[in-house]
């Protein structure tokens, strides 16, 4: 009883000599302390009570390291406690919870060592070990946000079984000891508490905890069934096939009707009838057992593979704002891959990756063991089934014939999933049929490549002509958004700084080619006058001896450079397709500043460099393709504006990249990521135009242009693909030479001016400006954009 006594004494004062280390170090206020006080004395509370109601009613050894895990536990229900009013310190958290985690090592030798293991030792240790998992994964939470709430799900289960095991006594029946076990709930702790620390990035940290969530569904569904084989009733076992036979129905159902766009992902979409989904049903009802058990296997890949073309859909329609292209696509997703590595790592989106593949392959599996569940149980029930078909059939029949919808978009009766396969069949056969006459294009004879050097260009004899894509730059910056008002104000405050130092500037519209990102399909249509709207027609061209921008260029005698601060490998397409005479890019500008998320290089420093290295005093007229980066996404950390001439080599820079929002903070809100859209934007403008008035080369000339629109999450749904384009000079001859462009004044274009296809400016371009025309006989239109 000594120790009993002892220990009722200690443990509410080792909590409190817990917390006041904890305070000291970390800042606990009085929230933080009564709960781990609490927690504390509760751990003490229940150890105490658990031993005297055994038979020895003492305190053991392992027990009292089982208390001292307790009670640092309750130090970590402090910090998550306080975490949810302001942020505390990680590193005590992390401390606290990684001591707690290896004394679980400790625990168990010591109590064979004393001839005291038991299984009531065992299960104080593991419900120190399930509290501690609750209260990392409610840290989790707490620093990733709903993102990441179904880690939630990890703390939570263990006290699901136990409240599960009320009702259902089968529950309470002990499990046979395995060693996984205890591997499975080690792996937990540990990488929840790596996923606290920041040790990883956010996107590789949710990957590990999601792989250590899979092992825990694993054991955790292991011990369900041993346990339900063991010892469920009757009347259990009639409740599990129920439940099972209704989760089997609900993942067909929600297979079929799931959109595939992330805007009609609503409730509604959930409780319409799947048309698809009474045929498979209705078609069980009428075959031999063989055949109904290869009908729904093959009904069920079907329904699981093109639930997996919706998920890609909804990726693309977020990020491309159409569909997945079942042909032309493929190409995409390598390069795709590639601008992710530079965004989180070539770790994390290897990780993802898997993650992807994985997913995948269980949605095949999931959907495919539910669907032949439901025609099983379905045969099993002739009669009640054909009752029920029959009935929703009529039900659907009568919704169809007075076209009722739940919402607008949203029919009574869904053909959702027939839809996507038949979209997918059409889109197939088009793509084929656009891509032959895109081949025939590049093949075709092109006039402009015709036209004598001589002739080429003629307008613009001696000025250095600078084609500058703005990443991201597009119509949702300038035109009805929760920012664009601001970006109107900044860029015509821009404009006004041109014209006070004598620069003039008329804009349009364009239509681009791709959305949310791919830009080098944008950059590749300007110069070639093809609409490249995907990586297989961009490898094409580039396979071509099509006739750019950059080539008349070259022909009429400028020298072209590249520069393209993105890239850090060779590009030897620069000097083969674009006949670029010198490239830039991360490699040779002298930056020894840091990264800024995906930008390797801030957009001033890009013009700084540009104008030092290409625009030396004697240097022969230049034409020249310049790709920022800057308002490039994730849009955080975002470099601001210093004084030109305390750029340097960028070092500058270095305490800037340090600050800002983290990605998953930024994405958590769309209000505050489309803010740090509109920032990002008005500092890569802000750098241009301040460089053209500080360059003040009267023989400047500046073609502007966004590349594409940002993805929905910031441009919303249903936007356009129209992106500004404007020109800046100080000869009014160029002006005069595309008057009959009618473009608008200022570097603000309204909704009333002109808008062209990407790919019809090279020819307007060349014709504007060339003595000899060549002639719009090779324009033509691939597969016209949306505006």
């Amino acid at each position: 009883m000594l120790t009993i006594r002892l220990a009722s004494l200690l443990g509410p004062s080792m909590t409190a000599a817990v917390l006041g280390i904890v305070g000291a170090a970390a800042g606990l206020d009085s929230t933080g302390r009564l709960v781990g006080l609490l927690v504390g004395s509760a751990a003490t509370a229940l150890l105490v009570l658990a031993r005297v109601r055994s038979r020895d009613a003492a305190i053991l050894p392992a027990d009292w390291i089982t208390l001292a895990r307790a009670l640092l536990a309750a130090g970590v229900a402090a910090l998550v406690a306080e975490s949810f009013e302001r942020s505390v310190s990680i590193t005590a958290l992390v401390t606290l919870a990684a001591i707690a985690l290896a004394l679980d090592a400790v625990d168990g030798p010591v109590a064979r060592r004393t001839g005291s293991a038991g299984p009531l030792g065992a299960h104080l240790d593991g419900e120190t070990d399930a509290f501690l998992i609750l209260l990392l994964s409610i840290e989790v939470f707490v620093r990733y946000g709903v993102l990441a709430s179904w880690v939630l799900a990890i703390g939570a289960a263990h006290y699901l079984l136990l409240i599960g095991s009320w009702p259902m006594r089968w529950l309470r029946t002990p499990v046979p000891a395995r060693a996984w076990r205890k591997v499975v709930a080690a792996v937990q702790g540990i990488t929840l508490a790596v996923a606290v620390s920041g040790v990883l990035n956010a996107f590789l940290g949710l990957i590990a905890v999601a792989g250590a969530f899979a092992l825990l569904l694993e054991s955790f569904g292991r011990d369900v069934v041993w346990l339900f084989r063991a010892g469920a009733g009757a009347v259990s076992r009639r409740v599990a096939g129920i439940a099972t036979t209704s989760i089997a129905a609900a993942v067909v159902w929600a297979a079929l009707v799931v959109p595939d766009r992330f805007s009609r992902l609503t409730p509604v979409a959930f409780v319409r009838i799947p048309v698809e989904g009474l045929a498979i049903v209705a078609l069980a009802l009428l075959l031999p057992p063989r055949a109904r058990r290869a009908m729904a296997t093959v009904a069920g890949l079907l329904i699981g593979l093109l639930t997996v073309v919706k998920v890609f859909d909804m990726g693309f329609y977020v990020e491309l704002d159409r569909p997945f292209d079942p042909i032309l696509d493929w190409s995409n997703l390598q390069p795709a891959i590639g601008v992710v590595r530079v965004s989180i790592g070539r770790t994390a989106t290897d990780a993802f990756l898997v993650a992807l593949a994985l997913a995948a392959a269980l949605t095949l599996v999931l959907v495919t063991a539910a669907t032949v569940r439901v025609c099983s149980v379905a045969a099993r029930y002739r009669r009640n089934s054909a009752g029920g078909v029959a009935a929703l059939g009529v039900l659907v029949a009568v919704a169809a014939a007075l076209s009722l919808q739940l919402a607008p978009g949203d029919p009574f009766a869904s053909t959702a999933t027939v839809g996507v396969a038949a979209s997918q069949v059409r889109d197939a056969a088009a793509a084929i049929r656009d891509q032959q006459r895109f081949e025939n294009a590049i093949h075709t004879s092109d006039p402009h490549a015709q036209v004598p050097a001589p002739n080429l260009l003629t307008g613009l004899r001696g000025k250095d002509v600078l084609v500058v894509f703005v990443e991201s730059y597009g119509q949702v910056a300038l035109q009805n958004s929760s920012f664009s008002a601001r970006d109107d104000v900044a860029l015509r405050n821009d404009d006004a700084s041109l014209a006070r130092a004598g620069w003039s500037t008329q804009s349009a519209w364009l239509s681009s080619p791709t959305f949310g990102g791919i830009s080098w399909l944008a950059h590749s249509t300007l110069q070639s006058g093809l609409w490249v709207d995907s990586q297989q027609r961009y490898d094409e061209l580039l396979d071509s001896k099509r006739f750019t921008l950059t080539a008349a260029f070259h022909k009429a005698g400028w020298r072209t450079v590249s520069d393209v601060p993105s890239d850090d490998k060779p590009w030897p397409e620069g000097k083969a397709f674009y006949h670029y005479d010198t490239q830039l890019d991360s490699r040779n500008v002298g930056y020894r500043g840091p990264r800024f998320s995906y930008a390797k290089i801030p957009d001033q420093y890009t013009y700084d460099a540009f104008g030092k290295l290409v625009l030396t005093p004697e240097h022969r007229p230049v034409m020249a393709e310049i790709d920022t980066v800057s308002s490039h996404e994730p849009w955080t950390p975002l470099p601001h504006m210093v004084a030109w001439n305390r750029l340097g080599d960028g070092s500058v820079y270095r305490s800037m990249a340090s600050h800002g929002l983290r990605r998953s903070e930024a994405f958590s809100n769309d209000a505050v990521l489309k803010q740090l859209y509109g920032q990002s934007i008005r500092y890569s403008l802000q750098a241009l135009t301040s460089w053209i008035v500080r360059l003040n080369d009267p023989n400047l000339v500046v073609v502007l242009l966004g590349d594409h629109q940002p993805a929905t999450l910031v441009s919303g749904n249903s936007p356009t693909h129209s992106v500004p384009v404007s020109i800046v000079a100080r000869d009014p001859g160029v002006f005069r030479d595309i008057a009959s462009w009618h473009w608008q004044d200022g570097l603000v274009p309204d909704s009333a001016a002109p808008l062209e296809k990407m790919d019809a400016f090279r020819n307007q371009f060349l014709d504007a400006f060339s003595s000899t025309p060549g002639g719009a006989a090779d324009h033509q239109t691939f597969g016209a954009p949306p505006r």
